[in-house]
């Protein structure tokens, strides 16, 4: 794969960020600001760092990617269209009866590793992969994004004991650290501070970034890596709908909600202008 300059991501990232809204527009339904807080992570992996092949999905050494945080699929599901996974006309037909992008994610998707949704899983499906390849003697690595709010839930926690019990230098864990859950801020309905010092106190590797700066993302993977021995968590400082400034000040407010037809054009043209 031919990995493109900043620039070239920043372009990606905004094209990937209008199919969210569009398609979500579309559905009349979805995740829209935490499907806009994830979208340079997810960019920044399937454009730079995975290893895999829209013309073979199950290739036995391609890279995996769980998408733990299973409801900002949309995100996921533009990336892998515009990959080619599967034609790009495929996006409106989200949560549409037949379709192959349901709600949340699922392995009915070309492209997709695993059906999520229901938060804490993630991690533990990653973990699993991850050991498959080490007992099948494959260098493939096993990266999960996981949401802030997801951290409560103790089977992460689980997992990340597990993770570092197995030394699986084979896996990259990523949370989009956008400050909110469904129920307002982390801070007010669980604080999960000093959360880079508990990643590290469970065995981990952890490295701290802002998850809009593909520089700063590209470093941070290419640092886990080179670690050996334990696993590695990058902590993705980012914005709840980033893009949209209608979305950011009312973030919580659009975490089941999409945006209305009547306000995409608003939108798409803030999107283009990098507001």
């Amino acid at each position: 794969m031919n990995r493109p300059s900043v620039e070239e991501l920043k372009g990606i990232a905004r094209e990937i960020r209008k199919d969210v809204v569009t398609m979500l527009s579309e559905a009349g339904s979805g995740h829209t600001s935490g499907s806009l807080s994830c979208v340079d992570i997810i960019v920044a992996l399937y454009y730079y760092k995975l290893q895999n092949d829209p013309n073979d999905p199950k290739w036995a050494a391609r890279d995996r990617f769980v998408l733990s945080k299973g409801h900002t699929c949309p995100t996921l599901y533009a990336v892998l269209a515009r990959r080619g996974f599967f034609p790009c006309e495929a996006l409106m037909t989200l949560r549409k009866r037949g379709s192959i992008l349901q709600g949340h994610a699922t392995i009915s998707t070309p492209g997709c590793e695993a059906s999520t949704g229901s938060l804490g899983q993630g991690l533990s499906i990653a973990n699993g992969m991850a050991l498959a390849g080490r007992m099948d003697f494959r260098d493939y690595r096993v990266y999960c994004l996981m949401g802030d709010g997801e951290q409560d839930e103790g089977q992460i926690w689980e997992a990340a004991m597990t993770a570092a019990h197995y030394k699986l230098d084979n896996i990259c864990g990523i949370v989009d650290y956008n400050k909110q859950q469904i129920g307002g801020w982390l801070s007010d309905v669980k604080n999960i501070e000093p959360l880079k010092d508990k990643w590290v106190a469970f065995g981990w590797n952890a490295i701290e970034v802002d998850g809009h700066d593909f520089k700063q993302l590209m470093d941070a993977l290419d640092k886990a890596e080179m670690i050996k021995g334990k696993p590695t968590v990058i902590i993705a400082h980012t914005v709840k709908g980033k893009g949209v400034s209608f979305v950011e000040k009312n973030s919580v407010g659009f975490h089941g909600t999409a945006v209305k037809k009547a306000d995409l054009e608003k939108a798409i043209k803030e999107i283009e202008e990098g507001k």
